[in-house]
């Protein structure tokens, strides 16, 4: 019987007292492949006194879904991939291979914050196909409960941003809003995330006591509550100090990279789908586009920005309800759903932006392709442009400016 053989040790460069075996650190190339692209050669290829750093997709920051691997020099980051596809669901696949009732229910999970835009773009495109009108009181609902859907969002962003700077405070505070929000929801749609409560040519039910009581409670506190949670924040010096002057993007890159929403209209572009491209009944109410880039569109002016619309999207909730007419919630509508053979492009001003379907129909009960435009896919590709010459301990708080949400980055 032979011993089994011992792998090969040699004396550590630390502590020659010290075996070190030679299997350990043995790790996989990074990325495990030969460069598939130039960029990705030219950014696999080290120089002196640089090196990798993996972070996630197990990283808090990350949100368990988002892996990026970080270039080196000491404590600055030369350079970052954020590698995708942890989340892939093929969901625009799964739509064109589902009737168009059913499209909902499959687009939901993809910004899982604020479903309801998810749903509201493939339903306008669609009824484009279809020639339907939507209910007066039905567009108003939606813009209602859109509007809570977005300061829900928004209360959610303000202490993840917090969260992944290690302030731990904020996010109790908004996830107090975003419950009270969520169950606000809940009571007129009948669930707390994925709320599949619009439908083709309206809304799934009229607006009921609870709902109306809940939200009547919540608007006589809701200014106050805002400024006491933004407070919080806005007075911080830590938190202010290591947001100014971090992550700086101009007009112009914004544009050239094809940002929307809040991270451009931090630039001081006053861009807003609601104004630019009205919808629903978002012309007959009155509500200012918010604007900053006082401080060079920075990761402070991204996280202000947000602070401002949330106000907005009060001043909207309180004119529908005093505006909502009476009437009907849903168009007549055959259960089977067959459009005539043709495309649309439908946009939504989502809370990290722009949210579009473009579906094209063959005159079957499901459609030929459709393709879904998500904001944070977009908002991605800024971050080796913003992190470039930063430190690592910065690349979370950048990150988390741009408000990602990666249901939607893995459609």
């Amino acid at each position: 019987m032979t011993a089994p053989s011992t792998p090969h040790q040699h004396p550590s460069a630390d502590d020659p007292r010290i075996l070190l075996d030679d299997s350990i650190g043995q790790f996989e190339s990074i990325p495990p492949y030969p460069p598939r692209t130039e960029r990705e050669a030219e950014f696999y290829t080290l120089r002196d006194g640089e090196m990798f750093i993996n972070m996630g997709p197990q990283h808090p920051s990350t949100h368990g879904v988002l892996r990026v691997v970080l270039k080196i020099n000491g404590e600055q980051v030369v350079d970052l991939d954020p590698v995708l596809g942890y989340l892939h669901r093929g969901v625009e696949k799964l739509c064109e291979n589902a009737d168009y009732h059913h499209i909902n229910s499959q687009v939901d999970p993809l910004e899982y914050i604020s479903s309801l835009f998810c749903e509201w773009s493939p339903v306008m495109a669609f009824e484009h196909l279809l020639d339907v009108e939507v209910p007066r009181r039905a567009e108003y609902i939606r813009v209602l409960t859109g509007e809570l859907n977005r300061i829900l969002s928004h209360a959610l962003f303000m202490g993840w941003m917090a969260l992944d700077l290690g302030g731990l405070t904020p996010i109790l505070w908004s996830f107090i809003e975003r419950d009270e929000i969520a169950e606000m929801l809940a009571s007129i749609t009948g669930q707390r995330l994925l709320f599949n409560y619009f439908r083709i040519g309206g809304v799934n039910g009229d607006i009921n006591h609870d709902f109306m009581s809940r939200l009547g409670d919540w608007m006589s506190r809701a200014g106050a509550q805002h400024e006491a949670n933004t407070q919080l924040l806005n007075e911080n010096e830590i938190f202010v100090r290591r947001m100014r002057d971090l992550g700086r993007m101009d007009r112009e890159t914004a544009l050239r990279m094809a940002v929307t929403g809040p991270n451009l209209r931090a630039t001081g572009t006053p861009y807003d789908v609601r104004r630019a491209h009205p919808y629903s009944v978002y012309p007959e109410l009155e509500f200012d586009v918010p604007t900053r880039g006082h401080n060079g569109g920075d990761c402070l002016d991204r996280y202000l920005l947000r602070v401002d619309e949330v106000k907005q999207s009060l001043r909207i909730i309180d004119q529908c309800l005093h505006n909502m007419p009476d009437g009907p919630v849903m168009a007549k509508l055959p259960r089977l759903l067959r459009p005539r053979p043709g495309r649309a492009f439908a946009a939504v001003e989502g809370p990290r932006g722009m949210y579009a379907t473009y579906a094209i129909s063959d005159g079957t009960d499901q459609p030929f392709r459709m393709r879904i435009h998500d904001p944070s896919f977009i908002a991605l590709q800024l971050v080796p442009l913003l992190m470039k010459d930063n430190l690592i301990a910065d690349t979370m708080a950048v990150m988390a400016s741009l408000d990602p949400i990666m249901g939607g980055v893995d459609k």
